[in-house]
């Protein structure tokens, strides 16, 4: 990720943050909250989940991506794009570590990875699914055209932005974007994030925790 991209970061840190404390002045006691874990690894979870508007993304194989194909599951959502030379490969094969150790929870619960490409231009949705399905076969993949993008990235506090390349070619870019995990719950609301370093381990023990029914 380029120096160019920390002030927009800071600026979505700081919204999500002062977000989070007006709802909760809002709502008071009353307000939904996420189920706590022991003593979280890895994920940062918020006080108080925060309502996404609605969104449509494209998947390759012709159906919509909405908060319908999300309930019911704990999802993390990484916004990235194929011909990321690093943070996306490196990203998608730590996170296929934790998918292998959740993998015998039920398909009905087991917590989903969502990658989402922020490079339409290059990216079909055929595209985004063959390369996010090499690194794990459940996980998620959709793109949107850049009006869509931009929303989705702005309601999870995420940020991407083109970079032209050197050579002055328009087919010559690249993508800077967010590299930490968003976390959604099985209410699709965001409920918190899952920053670099990755602890892998940590990510899967707190997921199977929270997809797991307590007894």
């Amino acid at each position: 990720m380029s120096k160019r991209l920390v002030p927009l970061l800071v600026v979505a840190v700081v919204a999500a943050a002062l977000g989070l404390w007006a709802a909760q002045r809002l709502l008071g006691p009353n307000a939904p909250t996420v189920p706590a874990l022991p003593a979280p690894r890895a994920l940062t979870l918020f006080p108080t989940p925060r309502a996404l508007p609605a969104f449509r993304l494209q998947q390759a194989d012709g159906t919509a991506l909405t908060p319908d194909t999300l309930k019911g599951h704990w999802t993390l959502v990484f916004l990235g794009y194929t011909h990321c030379p690093d943070v996306c490969p490196t990203t998608l094969a730590e996170i296929a570590g934790a998918q292998k150790q959740w993998a015998a929870l039920p398909e009905a619960t087991r917590p989903r990875v969502l990658f989402v490409s922020a490079d339409p231009e290059r990216d079909t949705p055929e595209t985004v699914a063959r390369y996010a399905h090499a690194f794990h076969p459940d996980t998620l993949a959709a793109t949107a055209p850049l009006p869509q993008l931009q929303a989705f990235a702005r309601a999870l506090s995420l940020v991407f932005m083109k970079v032209p390349g050197p050579s002055g070619d328009p087919a010559d870019y690249s993508i800077d974007h967010s590299a930490a995990f968003v976390l959604l719950d099985p209410s699709v609301r965001m409920a918190g994030v899952v920053q670099p370093p990755f602890d892998v381990k940590g990510i899967a023990a707190d997921l199977k925790a929270l997809s797991t029914p307590a007894r």
